[in-house]
């Protein structure tokens, strides 16, 4: 009679307590699997963070302006490939509801800058052609059904055009994808110039500057350069890494990680509790049939090498449905008509799983198996 007949057996005595043993662990790794595709795919603004890259915000703050003319000054500084500058539209599309990122930018300079938005050439012709033309991302385009050749209207929350309408109209040119997986494709960009040229306030302003380095070992020289230029200036600049600028945008909305992790530290502390009393309830009740099999020459060891298994075979069954079905989550999430980063559950969360998997079973059955280990055979057989 082989070992794992014996550990199937003694699992399936209590159909009941097997089910919502491993009903428990699958939903302890369904919200893990899920829960971490979501903070990998928050985090993935910063990871994804060009190491040559830099941003230049107002220095009182990121959402004050600065005027256009410095973009040329910076572009002349010694250690800069290129510079490219920005501005917020404050766009939605239809509903007030239905926001829309809409970025106002160099249409020559933005895909030299950002190289990481992936165009065809033709489309990239007819976007710096256009200038009524709009780049969408594939997710945005996915949610709102726009195609190339469509005409759109964006509304803006924040600005006017000089006629008193809210409202522009764009040709899309062009729906790019990302480099990465993870790359952000929520976000529309449209020409500065014509922005600039219709909008009834606040022309020759912008937002702040993207600017790639020619090697990330001469991004503190550049940063340097570039505020001291405008110190003692009515719009002095401050100048940062884009990983260090992203990240502090993300932590605005707060310590969302923190939160994340707390939720699923919360979900694998009960399954521990339940998991664990289960196994120990479970072996207690066999204490008798121990004491025959130790009577009938099982060693001790044996007996504690499949009390372990039942543990971790639990664990695993648990376990691999719940990560299988985050896969399932993960792929409604990204085909759902919302804005949400691109979710993937990549390599390391999966290992990182079976790690976890792995560490359930094996301090959930320890205590158990070790007792059933060191149990006296006339111990045992007593409590029969």
């Amino acid at each position: 009679m082989s070992d794992l007949y014996l550990i199937f057996k003694n699992l399936t005595r209590k159909p009941l307590r097997l089910f919502l043993t491993v009903f428990a662990t699958f939903i302890a790794f369904l919200i893990y699997g899920s829960i971490t595709a979501f903070q990998v795919a928050l985090d993935s603004g910063v990871e994804l963070s060009a190491d040559d890259r830099l941003v230049t915000v107002n220095k009182i703050n990121f959402t004050q302006p600065l005027p256009i003319s410095y973009v040329n000054k910076v572009k002349a500084i010694e250690g800069i490939e290129g510079v490219v500058h920005m501005n917020w539209f404050g766009g939605y599309y239809q509903d007030p509801r239905q926001q829309v990122l809409t970025f106002a930018v160099d249409q020559d300079s933005l895909l030299d800058v950002y190289d990481e938005i992936l165009l065809s050439e033709e489309e990239r012709t007819n976007w710096e052609q256009n200038r009524q033309a709009v780049i969408v991302g594939q997710s945005i385009a996915q949610i709102h059904g726009w195609k190339v050749g469509d005409r759109i209207p964006l509304n803006s929350n924040i600005f006017s055009q000089q006629d008193g309408s809210s409202t522009w109209e764009f040709d899309v040119v062009g729906v790019y994808k990302g480099a990465e997986a993870q790359t952000d494709t929520n976000s529309v960009y449209i020409h500065y110039k014509y922005f600039n040229e219709t909008q009834s306030f606040g022309g020759d302003y912008i937002g702040w500057m993207g600017i790639r380095t020619q090697d990330p070992a001469l991004n503190e020289q550049v940063i340097k350069a570039i505020d001291e230029m405008f110190v003692n200036t009515t719009f002095e600049t401050e100048t940062v890494p884009e990983k260090a600028f992203n990240k502090a945008f993300i932590e605005q909305a707060g310590n969302i990680g923190l939160i994340l992790g707390s939720i699923v530290a919360a979900a694998f502390f009960i399954i521990l509790v339940i998991v664990g009393n289960s196994m120990v309830l479970s072996v207690r009740e066999r204490t008798n049939e121990i004491g025959v099999m130790k009577t009938l020459g099982f060693q001790s060891s044996r007996i504690f090498r499949m009390v372990l298994g039942e543990s971790l075979l639990v664990a695993f069954i648990g376990g691999g449905l719940g990560i299988t079905l985050s896969y399932g989550v993960v792929f409604l999430f990204n085909n759902a008509p919302i804005q949400l980063p691109v979710l993937v559950i990549n390599s390391e969360i999966l290992l990182r799983a079976l790690a976890y998997i792995a560490g359930l079973g094996l301090i959930t059955g320890i205590i158990p198996a070790v007792s059933a280990l060191r149990l006296n055979i006339i111990t045992a057989l007593s409590r029969g």
